[in-house]
């Protein structure tokens, strides 16, 4: 059949041929509207983009559950090792105390030795967390684990002078940044998308619950048995978490070098602080961390407060275990009900809650009403997880150690010397103004790096959709 009508158009060719011409100048015609036809289909394309984009942004960003998150074996290493770490270190810190008092009966010695399980990781933390960007992370780990148990084995001889004692403290303490460094620089590895956000929710969790509950039990565990036997026990868990870590955690090589050379922990130390705050990101993410030294001051006051208001000294624990509830409950809650895109938008509104409650303080509200704002104050402080995940993303993996060593030796100068001025002040000022000016001056703080980081947080959730994507192809 298609043979028989090929020669048909044959004859019909010639008949067209006076009408070809008035074609020929109508061929040209489309010639111009070709390229109108190209220009406006890229409005329809990035309509019809961004459609797909909202129509997939929601399996995009689903949340990941606890129950995910433990399903990692690494992760559950990585936590074992961090609830020894600090279960050790809340022993370590009653049973010091106590140990110290009973051989020296001086208060100026015992809080000296005190103070010492907080300085060395202001010191050493920009200089020793480097070496989690040298070395593989989980040897670092181990290694800082081993040496402490022999360190705190060191502490729980019989007879050992004060001196010893404490530079076996110092030292101890000292170990502390590189070890903690390393782990945050691990996790990221070991959880990927939403599930880190959770995994430093519970990490967060872990925390606040045993400072919630450590100082309680390890002073019953030092009365049951003796400060010796209670350090004797701490070096035990650092053994524990270094087999933790060495059976169930995968070796990884080192992160790659920037540079060829293996630089000096000064060195080091330099890089981590212009990678931090030579970046705008990174810098304030890093000071919405450091908001925590406004926030945090109440606790360091809340023994003063409670007197003023004539409350007991159980009334001064529950003063301090308000923040720490809060921040449990809005931890839990941020990091499951929350979108990672949500948490992005909230976390300027989150760190100004963090502070403003404290405001109320300057009503001289009655005890029950400063339990509530302390605790609404720790709701609010959960906006560090959110602050930690996009730190995690915008910082490289070859500086991460530094980066985190840096942050966390910066909160905690924050938190010790805001405690410090604000316990000077209190004594000319009263304790509840200087809580009502901590949180002023951390809501104004809160509020400036809020306006800055509602242009970057758009940034930070391009990056998390396009991970979200690209781990889904």
């Amino acid at each position: 059949m298609p043979t028989p009508r090929t020669p048909q158009p044959t004859p019909r060719a010639p008949q067209p041929t006076p009408r070809a011409p008035q074609p020929t100048p109508r061929a040209p015609q489309p010639t111009p509207r070709a390229p109108q036809p190209t220009s406006p289909p890229p409005a329809p394309d990035l309509a019809l983009l961004e459609a797909q984009q909202g129509r997939h942004r929601r399996p995009q960003e689903r949340q990941a559950s606890y129950r995910e998150v433990f399903a990692i074996g690494e992760f559950r290493a990585l936590w074992s090792a961090q609830v020894l770490s600090y279960t050790g270190d809340q022993l370590a810190q009653v049973a010091i105390a106590i140990l110290v008092y009973n051989r020296t009966h001086s208060a100026f010695l015992t809080g000296l030795a005190y103070a010492l399980t907080y300085l060395p990781p202001i010191i050493g933390g920009p200089l020793l967390s480097g070496l989690a960007d040298l070395f593989p992370r989980r040897r670092i780990m181990i290694i800082c684990d081993l040496i402490r148990a022999g360190l705190v084995a060191g502490m729980a001889t019989s007879g050992v002078p004060f001196p010893v004692l404490c530079a076996l403290l110092f030292f101890t303490v000292l170990l502390g940044p590189p070890f903690s460094s390393a782990r945050s620089a691990l996790l990221p590895d070991v959880l990927q998308g939403d599930t880190y956000v959770l995994g430093s929710a519970v990490g967060s969790i872990t925390y606040q619950s045993s400072q919630i509950l450590g100082f309680v039990a390890g002073g019953a565990v030092v009365a049951l048995l003796d400060p010796s036997r209670t350090l004797a026990l701490d070096a035990l868990t650092f053994v524990l978490s270094a087999v933790i870590l060495a059976t169930w955690v995968k070796r990884r090589p080192a992160p790659p070098r920037e540079q060829p050379d293996r630089p000096s922990l000064w060195a080091i130390a330099c890089q981590g602080a212009v990678l931090v705050f030579g970046n705008p990101m990174l810098r304030s993410l890093v000071l919405f961390g450091w908001l925590a030294g406004f926030y945090v001051l109440p606790e360091g006051l809340a023994a003063p407060y409670v007197h003023v208001l004539g409350g007991s000294t159980l009334d001064v624990g529950l003063l301090m275990a308000a923040m720490p509830v809060g921040t449990v409950i809005g931890a839990f809650a941020f990091g499951r009900l929350a979108t990672p895109s949500t948490r992005m938008r909230l976390m300027g509104w989150m760190a100004m809650l963090s502070c403003a409650p404290l405001i109320g303080s300057a009503a001289h509200p009655p005890l029950w009403a400063v339990l509530a704002l302390w605790t609404v104050s720790g709701l609010g402080g959960a906006y560090q997880l959110a602050a930690a995940s996009a730190f995690v993303q915008s910082v490289p993996d070859s500086g991460r150690a530094r980066a985190f060593g840096l942050a966390q030796s910066g909160l905690l100068a924050a938190q010790g010397i805001g405690i410090l001025i604000g316990g000077a002040l209190a004594q000319a000022i009263g304790p509840q103004l200087v809580v009502a000016l901590s949180g002023l001056l951390g809501l104004t703080a809160a509020a400036l790096l809020a306006m800055g980081w509602t242009h970057r947080r758009v940034e930070v959730i391009a990056s998390i959709r396009a991970r979200s994507e690209v781990s889904e192809n």
